[in-house]
């Protein structure tokens, strides 16, 4: 009866959105949850923290309380378990400005948890509109091509990577070419 009861709360949340809606697979709660344990890979290190050590519990409340600056704007799961998102983060101090980030992840099984988490690319710093619009088109772009070589010219969407920075999967950050 409980699993009825579930699957009847999970498919009533999921009518009500598209698909690429984050209420579409996640509660609000679960939400927040997911988009901290993504700002572990995309926001800067906490103090006294490194690339290594930021993803450690000790470090939870100093993303929670940089939350409300980041929004998951956009999620998809593909058959695969690959998950699509689209991610809006501040820029420094500069509040009228917001970067999106765009790329994929896989969850650890019955977690919120990212794991194999990759930028594809970073816009550049966007008034909220303009994040929005171009974020939403690398998201789809991406979502139903698997890549966005042909759209790295467009430099008004996208910054990275470019001939100075690629993305590190070891490390998770984005790296200067010549330390490749």
């Amino acid at each position: 009866m409980k699993q009825i009861i579930a699957l009847f709360a999970l498919l009533s949340l999921a009518s009500c959105h598209k698909k690429d809606e984050v209420a579409y697979y996640f509660n609000e709660a679960q939400q927040d949850t997911l988009t901290t344990n993504i700002m572990t890979f995309v926001a800067e290190n906490p103090p006294f923290a490194n690339d290594i050590t930021r993803f450690q519990a000790k470090y939870n409340n100093y993303y929670w309380m940089r939350l409300p600056f980041y929004k998951l704007v956009k999620l998809e799961m593909k058959e695969d378990s690959t998950w699509y998102y689209f991610l809006t983060r501040p820029v420094a101090n500069l509040q009228v400005f917001q970067r999106g980030v765009v790329g994929t992840f896989k969850l650890k099984p019955g977690s919120l948890k990212p794991y194999d988490f990759k930028e594809v690319v970073n816009t550049p710093h966007l008034k909220e509109a303009d994040v929005l619009e171009r974020g939403a088109f690398l998201f789809r772009e991406l979502k139903n091509n698997g890549k966005l070589n042909e759209y790295l010219v467009m430099k008004d969407y996208i910054q990275w990577p470019d001939s100075t920075l690629l993305y590190n999967e070891n490390i998770n950050r984005w790296v200067p070419t010549h330390k490749l």
